[in-house]
């Protein structure tokens, strides 16, 4: 006997978002942070670097590093799409050309979730109530209303913007984990034995999740979505008398096995590949208390996950009867298994990131329950949360521009010392037409299109967009000066004698590859036997780099520091000697620093 459906929907309220309107949505808030930015300190940068050194050394296509080391990732697929993104647009930059491949896969998180959530919608129990004189939502407006619905929550969710727009494995994880969700929601419409649809985007899914560094979350979701597949075998064409027909049942044995079979062998091939690796990480294991870590995470599940939690919330207690249904079970199996590697592994934002198509899955759902006063509640908070955020960026930016309000500009001038604000007609245009449109949209849901079942998102994901953009166009440069190792790699490049070589010792893979990037430096790892002219030492590694290199061959030049961190310095050396042989020439002392403590008295 089917439970009640807590969904109460006219067809009036299950009006399409126009499709104009939804791209435009996507595209405003796909595009900024693609173009015209460069790599962000660390992932971003390291994973470029890793990209690049792969892109001109193809013999290291099972085993992507960066100066002969090993990335930190444990991931392949990321780094084979950037590289082949390199060598099949030469005329492009590669820092942007890297890009291109990533940003593809942030559309297909977009579009993967559209469709899942399109055919959970479709499930006879996601169903809103049958009235007793007809005008009940039909079921495909409905599941596209919702879908609708379930994009724009999607959107909305405040630790999507970074992450999405960065070129590191992590979005790679997201778009392949979307990809799955997409195709295990859509297996009870599609025939397992077609080669293309979901039985495909199964395959690519699970294959892509594993070979970018997350094959215990391929082998989670593949286990999960067999046993929700299983259970539901009882569901197909006559889902109202609770019975299979038996050409549903013989489908619903070819997903089953489908499923189980792709995760079993995906599994092999990580295993095969080397990519299990024991990264559980529990709270409390590090340096910091037990009770510092739970807090710091259950920080970062109340904003990252905003505002698709508390619907998510809502939707497991209104569905409460239903949790056992696909439209529920499924999307809370990837959400908890996204939760659950939050809490086991260091990386605690990035895994979390994979949870949130499912999360906004469970949010559209929350919708077909709300009362009126719930949604205007949402609107509310919204409007002027985002409002308010967008008037301090237009207000800073100002600021940077005029010097007016004076205090904002102070700001700007203490936290990035030696930025110089550069006006560009474009960002500025962009910003304003991004603004007007985000009035028109207050307007809009203020007055028309009421009874809309996606009303309640609308705002939500217009004041990301607007947000993002806004921090995509104003303050790019600023944020291109503060989260780029682009200033100090050039100061350095300065110093540095022109096609001279460097060695390094300590330096991180994010500094080593904007060095090789933004400073054109060739970088070898330093050695006791010195075969550069400069050396290049991180502060922090500067006790032990007499185990790495003779002291004495080496003249300390001067202490660089990043502009807005000055607990990240570098040191930089010049060699006077090899082997006991005066090199050529004399090291200038820069002007202004002084000699660290050890090296300050040599023998």
């Amino acid at each position: 006997m089917n439970k009640p459906s807590p969904a109460i929907i006219a067809q009036s309220a299950v009006r399409r978002l126009p499709r104009l309107a939804l791209l435009l949505f996507c595209l405003a808030y796909v595009l900024p942070g693609f173009f015209g930015r460069s790599p962000w300190k660390n992932e971003d940068i390291a994973t470029f670097g890793v990209i690049r050194e792969l892109a001109s050394n193809p013999g290291n296509w099972l085993a992507p590093q960066l100066l002969g080391q090993a990335n930190g990732f444990d991931a392949l697929a990321p780094y084979w799409l950037g590289a082949i993104a390199i060598k099949c647009l030469p005329s492009l930059d590669p820092a942007f050309a890297v890009r291109i491949p990533f940003g593809l896969l942030l559309v297909l998180t977009l579009l993967a979730t559209w469709y899942a959530v399109y055919y959970l919608a479709r499930s006879p129990q996601a169903q809103p109530v049958a009235f007793a004189f007809g005008g009940e939502a039909s079921p495909v407006d409905y599941a596209r209303a919702m879908a609708d619905a379930g994009v724009l929550a999607l959107i909305a969710c405040l630790g999507l913007a970074q992450l999405s727009h960065e070129t590191t494995p992590a979005l790679a994880q997201l778009g392949f984990t979307a990809l799955v969700f997409y195709a295990m929601a859509a297996s009870p419409y599609r025939r397992a034995t077609k080669v293309f649809g979901p039985s495909l985007g199964l395959f690519v899914g699970l294959a892509g999740l594993a070979l970018s560094g997350a094959p215990t979350v391929a082998l989670l979701l593949g286990l999960g979505g067999t046993f929700v597949e299983w259970t539901h075998m009882r569901w197909g064409s006559s889902a109202g008398s609770g019975q299979l027909d038996a050409g549903s049942k013989r489908r619903s044995w070819q997903w089953v096995l489908l499923i189980a079979g792709i995760t079993l062998f995906v599994s092999g091939l990580a295993y095969e590949l080397g990519l299990w690796q024991w990264r559980i990480h529990l709270p409390g294991t590090g340096e910091q208390s037990a009770w510092t870590d739970w807090r710091k995470l259950g920080r970062l599940l109340l904003w990252f996950t905003w505002p698709a939690w508390p619907l998510a919330l809502w939707t497991l207690w209104r569905w409460r009867r239903q949790l056992a249904s696909r439209h529920v079970a499924l999307p809370l199996w990837f959400a908890a298994t996204a939760v659950g590697a939050t809490l086991t592994t260091p990386a605690a934002d990035r895994s979390l990131l994979l949870g949130l198509p499912a999360m906004a899955a469970l949010a559209a759902f929350a919708l077909p329950t709300f009362k009126r006063s719930v949604a205007s509640l949402i609107d509310w908070f919204t409007l002027l949360f985002f409002t308010g955020c967008g008037l301090i960026i237009w207000v800073v930016w100002i600021a940077m521009q005029t010097g007016v309000p004076k205090q904002p500009a102070a700001n700007v001038a203490r936290l990035a010392p030696g930025f110089e604000p550069s006006f560009s007609w474009f960002a500025f245009l962009a910003a304003a037409c991004a603004t007007l449109a985000w009035a028109w949209l207050v307007k809009w849901r203020a007055g028309a299109h009421r009874a809309a079942i996606w009303k309640s998102l609308v705002l939500p994901a217009g004041g990301a967009t607007l947000c993002w953009l806004l921090l995509m166009t104003l303050w790019l440069p600023l944020l291109d000066y503060a989260r780029s190792y682009a200033p100090i790699s050039r100061q350095i490049a300065r110093m540095v004698d022109k096609d001279a070589c460097v060695e390094i010792h300590g330096i991180g893979s994010a500094q080593a590859a904007a060095l090789q990037y933004h400073g054109h430096l060739e970088l070898r790892e330093a050695s006791s036997q010195a075969v550069c002219p400069y050396l290049i030492v991180d502060a922090d590694a500067q006790p032990g780099l007499g185990d790495t290199v003779s002291l004495p061959d080496w003249a300390f030049q001067a202490t660089i520091r990043r502009p807005t961190d000055r607990n990240e310095n570098v040191l930089l050396f010049k060699r006077v000697s090899v082997a006991g042989q005066p090199a050529a020439g004399t090291p200038a002392k820069a002007t202004g620093t002084s000699r660290p403590a050890s090296t300050r008295h040599r023998p």
